[in-house]
């Protein structure tokens, strides 16, 4: 809409132009939104690097031709798959924070970019809760048998993998937190900013 002094001054209004209002920041806004997106920037460094950390663990659980491999287990071969797929998706996610701490402005249009962001949390914090479910219910399981008594680090690395995969979880569900947050200042105000 155009304002009123544009009509008095002469301009004819167009049906078809719509020059929508910015959104007015001062200094102490800024720099409240600029702390929100560094949160959201933590969060998904620390998700990226529990995540890596836990398929780098379990990619490694391999001893030797008489001790037991990882991707002999279903469950093991799923907490691997999970985790790296979460360590992908918080590497671009970081990319996409750090240009939008740097330029103020989204990678993909607004409302796309923030249903993408808090869809993809959704979605890949429960593919990894519960591949990790999976893994700890496997982990339980070998604890009661031959595996683990005859390769007990097979065991203790399976489950430092499966417990960073937790970790990693723990971080990408507070991401999640603050990315349906912004989901919900848009609803509410048109904005991914709450102020």
């Amino acid at each position: 809409m155009r304002s009123p002094q544009a009509f008095r001054n002469g301009d004819t209004p167009s049906p078809h132009h719509r020059n929508p209002t910015p959104h007015f920041h001062n200094t102490v806004t800024l720099r409240k939104l600029r702390r929100f997106n560094s949160l959201i920037f933590v969060f998904r460094v620390t998700a990226f690097t529990f995540s890596l950390a836990s398929s780098v663990f379990m990619a490694t659980n391999s001893r030797g031709s008489g001790s037991p491999r990882w991707f002999d287990f279903d469950a093991f071969r799923f907490v691997f798959a999970a985790n790296s797929i979460v360590a992908l998706y918080s590497l671009f996610e970081m990319g996409v924070s750090v240009w939008e701490i740097s330029t103020g402005a989204t990678l993909l249009p607004e409302i796309l970019q923030v249903w993408f962001d808090f869809g993809h949390d959704q979605v890949f914090a429960y593919l990894l809760l519960s591949a990790d479910s999976a893994g700890t219910a496997l982990a339980k399981t070998l604890k009661g048998t031959d595996t683990c008594t005859a390769s007990n680090s097979f065991c203790v690395q399976s489950d430092i993998s499966v417990a960073l995969g937790f970790a990693g979880f723990l971080f990408l569900g507070l991401s999640s937190l603050l990315s349906g947050f912004r989901v919900a200042c848009f609803i509410i105000n048109g904005s991914r900013f709450h102020l």
